[in-house]
C-alpha cells in the first residue's frame, strides 16, 4: 500500500513538474527582434526582449536592419517584431509594407517624442531668429554658412530614417532651397561635428529628435532654441501646431511595437505584452546619455535594461502576469 502511495505521490510530483515547465506561454517559440543601426534604440528593444524571456520565449540576438527593410521582413514573417515604429513619421513605410493587414500594433510604448530644427541660443538672440523662414534673409543664412556658398548649413536627417522626407518637403514648401543646404550623412558623425562647432563658439543649425542624447548635451532653452515653421506642412498632411500655438513642423511621435500579425495571433501572451509595455521617454534619454559617455557596449546596455526593470519591478511583473493571463 505504501508503495502505491509512494508511486502515486511520485506521479503527482512529476505531473506538477510538467505543468510548471509548461506554464510559460512562450516555451519553445523563437523571437527575432529588429532595430535600426541606431545604438540608442537598443535599450528599449532589450527591455521588450527581457519581457519576452520572462514569458518563456527563446529570444534571438537583436538584428540591426534599416527601417524600411525591417517593415518588409516583419511583414513577410522573416522577423518577429521591432520596438521602433515611429507613428506617424513612419506611416508611409508602414503602409507600403502592408499596414494593418500584416502588422499587429496596439499600445504606445514611448510617447511624447519631439523633433525639429534648433540653433544656438546666442545667435538666436543676437539676430532675433525664431522661425525657419528667417533664413530667407541672405544675411541670416550666411551666419550659418560653413562652406562659403552663401547658404545656411543644416545638420540634417540621415537618409532612410523618414525625417529626411519631412525636411525635403519643407525646404520646397517654404521656399528655402536657395537659402539652406540639407547636409546628410551618418548622423552620429555630423552631429558630433556640430557640437564641436558649438563648443568653439560658432553658430549651429541642426535637426534632432527626442528621446536622444543630443538634447541633454545641448539643452533647449539653455544652450539652444527650437525654431518654428510658418505653418504645418509635411508629407503626412497632418497638423503640427501644438496646443500652446507653437509649431515646430513635426508631429509629436510615439514609438510603438510592431509585430507580424499572424505570429501575434498565435502568441497572445506576447501580443498582450506588446500592448501593455510603456517606457518613459526620460528613461530612454537618460540611457542614451550614458551611451554618449562611452557606455555603448552590448553588455553595458544589457545592464541598463536590467537596471531599469529592477527599479520598476512591480510594473514589469504586472505586465508579465497580464500577458500570461491572456494566453489562458
Amino acid at each position: 500500500m505504501k508503495s502505491v502511495q509512494f508511486i502515486t505521490a511520485g506521479l503527482t510530483l512529476a505531473v506538477s513538474s510538467v505543468v510548471m515547465a509548461e506554464s510559460l506561454p512562450g516555451e519553445g517559440v523563437e523571437v527575432q527582434a529588429l532595430q535600426s543601426p541606431i545604438a540608442e534604440e537598443t535599450f528599449q528593444t532589450m527591455v521588450v526582449n527581457k519581457g519576452l524571456e520572462a514569458l518563456g520565449y527563446d529570444v534571438a540576438p537583436i538584428r540591426e536592419v534599416d527601417y524600411s527593410a525591417s517593415y518588409t521582413a516583419i511583414a513577410n514573417g522573416d522577423a518577429t517584431y521591432m520596438a521602433v515604429n515611429w507613428d506617424p513619421l513612419h506611416n508611409q513605410m508602414y503602409a507600403n509594407a502592408g499596414g494593418d493587414d500584416v502588422f499587429y500594433r496596439k499600445g504606445y510604448y514611448i510617447e511624447g517624442a519631439a523633433q525639429g530644427y534648433l540653433i544656438d541660443k546666442k545667435t538666436a538672440q543676437e539676430y532675433g531668429i525664431d522661425n525657419i523662414e528667417d533664413f530667407k534673409d541672405p544675411e541670416i543664412a550666411k551666419v550659418f554658412d560653413t562652406n562659403n556658398d552663401g547658404k545656411a548649413d543644416l545638420t540634417g536627417c540621415q537618409a532612410g530614417w523618414g525625417c529626411e522626407g519631412v525636411i525635403e518637403y519643407q525646404l520646397d514648401e517654404f521656399g528655402l532651397r536657395d537659402s539652406i543646404n540639407h547636409n546628410q550623412g551618418q548622423y552620429a558623425a555630423i552631429i558630433s561635428d556640430t557640437i564641436a562647432r558649438y563648443d568653439a563658439g560658432e553658430p549651429i543649425f541642426y535637426y534632432t529628435w527626442t528621446p536622444y542624447w543630443v538634447s541633454g548635451r545641448l539643452v533647449p532653452g539653455k544652450d539652444v532654441v527650437w525654431l518654428e515653421v510658418p505653418y504645418s506642412a509635411n508629407p503626412n498632411g497632418s497638423e503640427t501646431a501644438l496646443p500652446n500655438g507653437k509649431n515646430y513642423g513635426f508631429d509629436i511621435n510615439s514609438e510603438r511595437i510592431v509585430a507580424n500579425k499572424e505570429w501575434a495571433a498565435e502568441n497572445p501572451a506576447a501580443a498582450k505584452l506588446f500592448e501593455l509595455m510603456k517606457l518613459p521617454i526620460n528613461a530612454v534619454s537618460a540611457q542614451n546619455m550614458m551611451i554618449s559617455q562611452g557606455q555603448d557596449s552590448m553588455a553595458a546596455m544589457e545592464r541598463h535594461a536590467a537596471s531599469w526593470i529592477k527599479a520598476n519591478q512591480t510594473v514589469f511583473d504586472g505586465w508579465i502576469e497580464e500577458a500570461k493571463a491572456a494566453a489562458q
